[in-house]
């Protein structure tokens, strides 16, 4: 059995927890900075996550709601879809927003890739950087 790896970001937002957790859990906003979802807010919801098609991907998520504190955490599983489903990948990423005193500290994990995913570890590491950016983004811009 080999050891499992996580990727995890952290980034301090200026934002209160409630603000953020709306980008995290309503679809139109999710879209603005992650893909395109018919994500819902309901433990056990069965969703997806869309981008265009890409070599060795078929651009598709398979994805379900495993946990939910409003404004504190929301946790899905983030797996690879159709002929790539059987051998594909197969992860949880958890968000965690903590209150701090100027904001809301902003923790997403990614875990669960296997010692052969070097390339979706990499990927991942490099791409949930640019969507906290995204998320921060989208959040700086809410009412």
């Amino acid at each position: 059995m080999t050891a499992e790896r996580s990727v995890v970001v952290e980034r301090l937002m200026p934002h209160p927890p409630q603000k953020i957790w709306r980008a995290l859990t309503q679809g139109p906003l999710i879209e603005e900075w992650l893909m395109k979802t018919n994500f819902e807010p309901r433990l056990g919801h069965k969703f997806n996550f869309r981008t265009d098609p890409m070599p060795q991907w078929n651009g598709v998520l398979d994805c379900e709601v495993l946990a939910l504190e409003p404004h504190e955490t929301v946790s899905y599983s983030w797996n690879a879809s159709g002929a790539e489903a059987a051998n594909g990948l197969k992860t949880v990423v958890t968000w965690t927003l903590t209150p701090t005193e100027g904001g809301t500290l902003v923790r997403m994990e990614q875990s669960g890739f296997r010692a052969e995913e070097e390339a979706n570890y990499q990927g991942a590491l490099y791409g949930w950087r640019r969507n906290l950016a995204g998320l921060e983004r989208v959040v700086g811009g809410l009412a």
